[in-house]
């Protein structure tokens, strides 16, 4: 079982949409959440961040499957922005995931066989609609509480109390970043997962107003909106995961 867990073979997946919101912290309230390989990931030493993706993902399949066998499933993901120093001593950014969510059954049962990533079911309701000429999306979860809604605008503003300067610092944060990773306490090792995206062009989308309980679940009241992006259309696909030894890192 713990074999599985290792992401034993390359899976691929097409993202109809993914939206992601990036919460900016102090680095002391997320670098507890951390496991001793990894570090966070922050913005000049003062920010720290969390973001919360939602993504609606089309033909989950190990990669070289045909797509019909593949699944379709909504994700929400969180996950915090890290580094981590390799045994070849080359310094990688990527995510730590902290919990998962999904609208389908079969998708709980398989990401938590066969990842770390702590999948649970909850019920999802999406809808697209127009505002002043202007493209809408809202998600809500009946069974979690949250809901979000968002305006694809030309251009939009970053939100009032982001930490960032303009948009191309805010994109640094939006995520997904090349790597996760995954901490095996009792092995003393860490798990590398490697996404390959293709056509990765994330646009800025103004949050009409967001209900997330998650954060306060987690102690992370102090959040503030640092951005929010949305990508449509994009492969995606996940190279066989890599194992190495942190002690021999150190």
């Amino acid at each position: 079982m713990n074999f599985l867990k290792r992401h034993p073979f390359p899976v691929a997946a097409h993202f109809k949409q993914s939206l992601v919101l990036t919460f900016s912290l102090p680095p002391e309230a997320l670098a507890k959440m951390l496991p001793p390989p990894l570090s966070l990931d922050t913005l000049e030493g003062r920010c720290a961040f969390v973001a919360v993706a939602m993504v609606q993902t089309e033909a989950l399949r190990p990669k070289g499957f045909p797509r019909w066998l593949g699944n379709d499933f909504f994700l929400a993901g969180y996950r915090i922005f890290v580094r981590y120093t390799n045994t070849k001593g080359k310094n990688l950014r990527g995510l730590y995931i902290l919990e998962s969510q999904t609208d389908r059954r079969k998708m709980e049962v398989m990401g938590n066989l066969m990842t770390h990533y702590n999948y649970s079911k909850i019920e999802v309701v999406q809808a697209y609609g127009e505002e002043d000429g202007l493209k809408t999306y809202q998600i809500e979860s009946p069974s979690e509480g949250f809901a979000v809604k968002v305006k694809y605008g030309e251009d939009p503003a970053l939100p009032a109390e982001s930490p960032f300067a303009d948009w191309k610092q805010a994109r640094r944060f939006a995520g997904p970043l090349p790597f996760t990773f995954t901490y095996d306490a009792e092995q003393q090792n860490v798990l590398i997962v490697e996404g390959i995206r293709q056509n990765w062009k994330p646009r800025p989308v103004t949050v009409e107003s967001y209900r997330l309980p998650w954060l306060e679940g987690k102690g992370l009241s102090e959040a503030v909106l640092a951005s929010a992006f949305v990508v449509e259309d994009i492969p995606y696909w996940w190279r066989k995961g890599k194992t190495e030894p942190w002690l021999a890192s150190l």
